[in-house]
């Protein structure tokens, strides 16, 4: 495999992740209303985790070659 391939599937893994996040974050704060600041600063911290995992296969990809 080449380390294009690796990189595709970190990225399409972080998109699905970070899709999750949005999607639970917003019914969570459907649920309770109260709580968006919180749940806002969670999910943004967790989206922002997920897309490291990005910058780590593209660097690993191309240290590679």
């Amino acid at each position: 495999m080449t380390g294009s391939f690796h990189i595709g599937l970190a990225a399409l893994g972080s998109a699905i992740g970070v899709g999750l996040i949005g999607a639970k974050a917003a019914e969570a704060t459907g649920r309770n209303p109260g709580a968006s600041g919180p749940i806002l600063t969670a999910s943004i911290i967790l989206a922002a985790l997920a897309e490291g995992v990005v910058f780590i296969a593209i660097f690993l990809g191309k240290s590679g070659m």
